[in-house]
C-alpha cells in the first residue's frame, strides 16, 4: 500500500471514507506528506452510503481545505458541491394534516437567550448532497496521494489488549454461498497492519462496536439513536421557485406527535432544495417509538400529504431513496476508556458518527465529523512515533476544540426527551446543562402493543423506494442478517409484537415463510441497521456483507 511498506501494510488506515474519514486522510497529508495513508470503504464507490439532509456549517471544511488545497474555492467541484447557502428558513410546527405554525420566531427569541434551542438556525449554512460531498472529498484525498479504496468490507479488528494497541483489521471473506461453503471464487479476507487504525465508519459501525468491546470501552448512557428516511423527487419548475433554492424548512409536530390525540415520538423533518428542480424531503423519527406497527416511511408519507408540503411536491417524481440511523445518545454516550477517559484506546481513534458526535440541539454532526477528523489527524502528526498514545491525544484535542464545546451544550437533551416524551421533554430541554443526566434504557426495550394511529390504509410501497436506492448485493452469497433465536420470533416476538421487523425495515428484507420471520431479503438492505437497534428483543444481527453490496446513493 506504499513504497515503504509491503502490501498489507500501511501506516495509517482510515476505515470509511465518509466526511470524518475522509477529512483525517487530508489532513494528514497537507501536515505530513510523507505518512502513507490508506482509507477503505466498503460501498462500491465513494458517496454510496452516504446519507443525510444536509445542510452544512463551513469552517471546519473551510479550515480543512484551506490547509489542504489552498486553491480549492475555484475548482469546478466545489462550485457545485457548495453551491448553495442557506439564505432564508422555516421552522414549522406542523398541526394535523392542514394548519401550521411557522416558529422560527421562537429559536430566534432562544438564541438572544442564549438557550439550547437557539443552535437551530442554519442561516448561511451550506446546503449540500452528502454524498456528492463525500465523492469530491475523496478526489481531493487521492489528489494528495492517500490510497482510497472502494469496496473492501472489513469484518474485525485485531486488537491486543496486553500491548493496548490494535495490529490491523481483517477484511471479509469473498465467494462464500448461502450455506457458507466455499465457491471457486473464494478469497479469504486478509489482513492489513497498520500503525495508526482510525474508525469512521459512520453509525453503529460494526468494527467501532467490536472494538469497544474488546478495548473495554464504556459508554456512560447507552446510545440512542433516530431512523431518517428520505426522497430526492423532481418537481416543476414553478414548484421548486415557490419553494426557493436557497430555503430551508425544519418541521416538528405532526405526522410523529401532537399534544392531544398522539402519537408521542421525538423526531421532525426536512424539505431541502437540491439542483435542477429537485427538492429532498425527509423525515427523522427516535428509535425509541413505542408503536408495534409503525414505520417510519409511513410517517414520510403523512408528511409529504401535509398541505404545507404538498404544494411544493404534489405530482413530483421520486428519483432517489434510501434511509440510515442517527446516534442521538450525546456527550454521555461516546465510548471511552475508563481509566483514561479516551475516545479509543492506544492506536484507535474513533471519530464521527461511530463516535456519536452528533449535537441534537441542531441535529447536525457532518461538521462535527469533520472537525474530528481534522483532529485526530494533528493527533497522529504530533505523537507519530508513539502510536499507543494516539487516543489520549486525539482526546485531549476534541476536548479543546468545538466539538467537546457543542456535545457539552446538548448534554441532556435527548435523555430528556427519552424520559419525559416530545410533549414535556421538550420544553425541558430549554434549560439545557442545568438538567442532571437522566438514566435511560435502549431503543428497542421501548416496543409495546401500542398502534400508530396514523397508519394509512396501503402498505408503504418498499419495492420502489429500495429500487430508487439502487440497492444490490451478490444474490448467492451467506446472509449478512442473522436472527440469533427464531423461536424468541415465533413464541414472543408475533404474538406480542406481530413481527415489527416486518414493518419498520425501510427495505422490505424480513418476511414470514414456513411460520418463522426470516431476512428472505438480504440483498435488499439498505446497511442503516435499524434492524439491529429496534428488534424487541435485541435478536437480529448484522454482520458486514462483501465489499461493494448495499446502496448506491448518487445525489443523497
Amino acid at each position: 500500500m506504499s513504497d515503504n511498506k509491503g502490501y498489507n501494510e500501511v501506516s495509517v488506515l482510515i476505515v470509511g471514507a465518509g466526511p470524518a474519514g475522509l477529512a483525517s486522510a487530508i489532513q494528514l497529508k497537507a501536515k505530513k506528506p510523507q505518512i502513507d495513508v490508506c482509507v477503505i470503504e466498503k460501498a462500491a464507490d465513494l458517496g454510496n452510503h452516504n446519507l443525510s439532509g444536509a445542510v452544512l456549517e463551513a469552517e471546519p471544511l473551510h479550515t480543512l481545505l484551506d490547509s489542504a488545497v489552498p486553491e480549492w474555492q475555484q475548482s469546478d467541484n466545489a462550485k457545485e458541491v457548495l453551491e448553495k447557502k442557506v439564505k432564508k428558513e422555516k421552522v414549522m410546527f406542523l398541526l394535523g394534516k392542514k394548519w401550521s405554525i411557522n416558529i422560527l420566531f421562537a429559536i430566534k427569541l432562544a438564541k438572544m437567550l442564549s438557550l439550547g434551542p437557539g443552535q437551530m438556525l442554519h442561516k448561511g449554512d451550506y446546503i449540500v448532497s452528502i454524498s456528492k460531498l463525500t465523492k469530491w472529498l475523496g478526489h481531493i484525498a487521492k489528489g494528495l496521494g492517500v490510497e482510497v479504496l472502494t469496496g473492501f468490507a472489513a469484518e474485525d479488528i485485531i486488537f491486543d489488549e496486553s500491548a493496548n494497541r490494535a495490529t490491523g483489521v481483517r477484511l471479509v471473506d469473498q465467494g462464500l454461498d448461502k450455506e457458507g461453503n466455499k465457491q471457486p471464487n473464494f478469497i479469504e479476507g486478509e489482513i492489513i497492519s497498520a500503525d495508526f487504525v482510525v474508525l469512521a465508519e459512520g453509525c453503529d459501525g460494526l468494527l467501532t462496536e467490536k472494538f469497544i468491546e474488546k478495548a473495554k470501552l464504556q459508554r456512560y448512557s447507552p446510545q440512542l439513536y433516530s431512523v431518517g428516511v428520505k426522497e430526492l423527487i423532481k418537481v416543476s419548475p414553478e414548484q421548486y421557485e415557490k419553494f426557493g433554492c436557497w430555503r430551508v424548512v425544519h418541521a416538528m409536530g405532526f405526522p410523529l406527535w401532537t399534544p392531544i390525540i398522539g402519537p408521542g415520538m421525538f423526531g421532525g423533518a426536512i424539505c431541502y432544495p437540491g439542483t435542477d428542480d429537485h427538492i429532498s424531503v425527509g423525515v427523522i423519527v427516535g428509535a425509541d417509538w413505542k408503536y408495534c406497527d409503525f414505520n417510519p416511511q409511513d410517517a414520510l408519507t403523512n408528511f409529504k400529504q401535509h398541505k404545507f408540503v404538498k404544494q411544493f411536491i404534489d405530482g413530483g417524481t421520486v428519483v432517489e431513496a434510501g434511509a440510515k440511523m442517527i446516534p442521538e445518545g450525546g456527550y454521555y454516550a461516546i465510548p471511552r476508556d475508563a481509566k483514561t477517559g479516551s475516545i479509543g484506546k492506544g492506536n484507535v481513534m474513533i471519530l464521527g458518527d461511530s463516535a456519536g458526535l452528533v449535537n441534537m440541539l441542531k441535529i447536525k454532526g457532518l461538521h462535527l465529523a469533520i472537525d474530528s477528523g481534522i483532529q485526530s489527524a494533528n493527533a497522529i502528526v504530533e505523537i507519530f512515533n508513539n502510536p499507543r498514545a494516539a487516543a489520549l491525544k486525539y482526546t485531549e484535542l476534541i476536548d479543546q476544540s468545538n466539538v467537546a464545546k457543542e456535545m457539552k451544550s446538548a448534554k441532556s437533551f435527548r435523555q430528556t426527551i427519552a424520559k419525559f416524551g416530545p410533549l414535556l421533554g421538550m420544553p425541558f430541554s430549554v434549560f439545557g446543562g442545568l438538567l442532571p443526566k437522566f438514566k435511560v434504557e435502549e431503543d428497542y426495550k421501548a416496543m409495546t402493543a401500542a398502534r400508530y394511529k396514523l397508519k394509512g390504509k396501503q402498505n408503504f410501497d418498499k419495492d420502489t423506494f429500495t429500487a430508487m436506492a439502487a440497492a444490490e448485493h451478490r444474490e448467492d452469497q451467506t446472509s449478512h442478517l442473522t436472527i440469533l433465536d427464531s423461536d424468541i420470533c415465533k413464541t414472543r416476538c408475533t404474538p406480542g409484537f406481530n413481527s415489527p421487523c416486518i414493518t419498520f425495515c425501510p427495505a422490505g428484507v424480513y418476511e414470514t415463510v414456513n411460520d418463522r420471520v426470516t431476512p428472505a431479503n438480504p440483498s435488499n438492505c439498505l446497511h442503516c441497521k435499524t434492524c439491529q437497534r429496534k428488534c424487541p428483543f435485541d435478536n437480529i444481527r448484522w454482520t458486514v456483507p462483501e465489499g461493494a453490496g448495499g446502496p448506491r446513493y448518487k445525489r443523497m
